[in-house]
């Protein structure tokens, strides 16, 4: 409990830091910035792990799952 008062202190001065670099802390990204920062990841794990096949194939099992 005794540290919170430094952690408070450290975290304020932060704030600052980061303020004074005319950063913004939270606030919501422009739908196009966030999907250019996905797409490059999205790709990846597309072509890594099988891709469209895999979604065709859960879909397809889900489908049958369901209609029983």
């Amino acid at each position: 409990m005794a540290e919170t008062a430094s952690r408070a202190m450290m975290r304020a001065q932060g704030r600052k830091a980061f303020a004074a670099f005319g950063g913004r802390r939270s606030g919501t990204r422009h739908p196009l910035v966030a999907t250019a920062m996905v797409l490059p990841l999205a790709t990846l794990l597309v072509v890594v792990f099988g891709g469209w096949d895999a979604v065709v194939t859960q879909a397809s099992s889900v489908g049958v799952m369901l209609g029983r």
